[in-house]
């Protein structure tokens, strides 16, 4: 939304439009960056004060200190937070850290442990969150800071880090990597929860909730090979809803919509848990029968039409839906799936053709429309 599709009292009253969702996105990923750059920073202002502690350093680097490990990680997020590009200005900072960090290092006279480990959870934190590309960004900044605050201080190395030094650097060494993990498993724990409803929208209907297309068509694949490996009977019922153009026609695509759904939560609970409905396109379903011939699919056939016959629907108030409804069991004659539902198919069309409400099987002769 722009400042142009704002109204004028809105205007004046200093309301602001809402950020679109890739703005949003950012915004938490920058606020993310911004726990554990609080973290990150006190805990290495820890490090580096001990240091500038042994070295008696002047008061100068200790506000400067005091800036970069309290202050600057607040900075850094009303930067971003602020900007309407929010992740580019985060990488900025992330880049402004590194530089920094170098700057301490060379601070810190190259003392061992704690600028090896500056280094490293600089490092770290880069390629959580940009991979190599930011890293080695982020690799040329730390050597520059660190190079041009040396050369400014003429040059000065001290290496031994005494146990003082040690202590102070143990919360960054164990606290950081450990937080930071954590954070990784609760993305990579959101990732998979995602990819989990990706896969089951992916096998779903939308509208009705049933199995999709391609998911009844895989699991009538999957259930005619168990048959042909174990001789186990299992039908295919092919459900159409009688004259649901005029449904449509009559109260609109909404209580169109409406009767799928309640067509779907029949089959819902008409079915076993081992049985398979599913949408197959249209107003037209699957339901796939394990362990049943075609005599038990024309008893679940009837227990649908009986249960529908007492369903009623809010936006289609009045109306009487039925339904037409073909089987077929499964047999070595039918050698695929697609055959196995044009065998249904045809069964169907008999009931459609005998004046629809009712059911027939591809090899059982017509009941009669009304349901026992």
């Amino acid at each position: 939304m722009s400042h142009k599709s704002l109204s004028l009292d809105d205007r004046k009253a200093g309301r602001q439009p809402a950020p679109d969702a890739g703005i949003a996105r950012e915004r938490r990923f920058v606020r993310r960056l911004h726990r554990m750059r609080t973290l990150g920073l006190g805990l290495g202002a820890l490090c580096v004060a001990s240091v500038l502690r042994l070295h008696e350093a002047p008061l100068g680097w200790w506000l400067l200190l005091a800036f970069n490990g309290l202050v600057w990680p607040h900075v850094a997020l009303l930067l971003s937070s602020r900007s309407t590009n929010p992740k580019q200005v985060e990488v900025r900072n992330l880049l402004a850290d590194s530089a920094l960090g170098g700057m301490w290092i060379a601070v810190m006279q190259f003392n061992l442990l704690p600028s090896v480990l500056l280094a490293t959870m600089l490092a770290i934190d880069k390629v959580s969150v940009g991979g190599e590309r930011l890293l080695a960004r982020a690799l040329v900044c730390i050597v520059v800071g660190c190079a041009v605050t040396s050369a400014l201080l003429g040059f000065p190395v001290r290496l031994a880090t005494p146990m003082a030094v040690i202590v102070a650097c143990m919360p960054l060494l164990v606290v950081y990597p450990v937080a930071i993990s954590s954070i990784a498993f609760g993305l990579a724990r959101r990732v998979a929860e995602q990819n989990r409803r990706l896969e089951e929208l992916g096998r779903t209907d939308v509208l009705t909730g049933l199995a999709n297309r391609r998911q009844g068509l895989a699991s009538a694949e999957s259930e005619l090979a168990r048959h042909f490996r174990t001789g186990r009977p299992v039908a295919l019922i092919v459900l159409d809803i009688d004259y649901f153009k005029r449904i449509n026609d009559r109260f609109g695509h909404p209580g169109g919509d409406a009767v799928l759904r309640g067509v779907a939560d029949v089959l819902r609970e008409c079915c076993r848990t081992t049985d398979t409905p599913a949408r197959y396109g249209g107003d037209e379903f699957l339901v796939i029968l394990p362990e049943t011939d075609l005599r038990g699919a024309e008893e679940v056939a009837a227990r649908i039409r009986r249960t529908l016959a007492a369903t009623t629907f809010v936006l289609a108030p009045g109306l009487e839906c039925t339904v037409s409804i073909g089987a077929a069991e499964a047999s070595r004659e039918i050698v695929n799936v697609d055959a196995w539902i044009q065998r249904a198919d045809a069964a169907l069309y008999r009931a459609k053709g005998a004046g629809r409400d009712r059911f027939y099987g591809s090899t059982a002769a017509a009941t009669d429309g009304a349901v026992p």
